[in-house]
């Protein structure tokens, strides 16, 4: 698969199987993470791989904690909206139980710290997909980034003082029935392309 392929063909996996990829697998796709692009060639991005099971079902539930101690507010994104809602009923798992999470985090007064992460995660997605397994990108701890449980389950991991989390990717192998991602092409509504010259 090309590049062009691997991109146009990409889609996003919210069910995986259990199954641990491929460490070389796991390993070149973070690789594609840390050569993205960063403003002035910052390489200041920090990448958390969490492939400990108990760790994932930790931050779920710490995840969970947080968003069902807010409100639902009129006008409010309605994906942060799901994830208060889901988690007051219970059983949010925000990371779709993916064997591996990656976090990406970057320094919080650093002004590329979003696009510099976006940078990362759009490269990581398109690796996952040229190697078939399935990616998905998840804000849910970037809607987080300030809380205090989330900052001391990251500092306690080496997530720095000026650091925040600006997102993350779930990494596994899709539970389709080939075990591959899906890649059936969906139409383009939106993103307007205006031609100038």
């Amino acid at each position: 698969m090309n590049a062009i392929e691997a991109i146009m063909s990409r889609r996003s996996t919210r069910q995986f199987l259990d199954a641990m990829p491929d460490e070389e697998m796991i390993r070149t796709i973070v690789e594609a993470g840390r050569a993205a692009p960063s403003g002035g060639n910052s390489q200041s991005s920090h990448f958390f791989v969490i492939r400990d099971p108990q760790v994932l079902d930790s931050l779920a539930l710490t995840v969970q904690n947080a968003f069902a101690r807010m409100e639902v507010t009129e006008g409010m994104y309605r994906s942060i909206a799901s994830s208060i809602t889901r988690s007051k009923a219970g059983g949010y798992r925000f990371h779709y139980d993916a064997p591996v999470l990656i976090v990406i985090a970057n320094q919080k007064d650093y002004g590329n710290n979003i696009a510099d992460c976006a940078c990362a995660l759009e490269n990581m997605m398109i690796a996952g997909n040229a190697l078939n397994l399935g990616t998905c990108w998840i804000n849910q701890l970037k809607w987080l980034n300030e809380n205090p449980e989330i900052l001391a389950v990251f500092r306690g991991y080496g997530l720095q003082e000026n650091e925040r989390i600006y997102g993350a990717l779930a990494v596994g192998i899709p539970a389709s029935p080939d075990h591959l991602p899906a890649r059936t092409p969906l139409p383009r509504t939106g993103n307007e392309v205006t031609c100038i010259g």
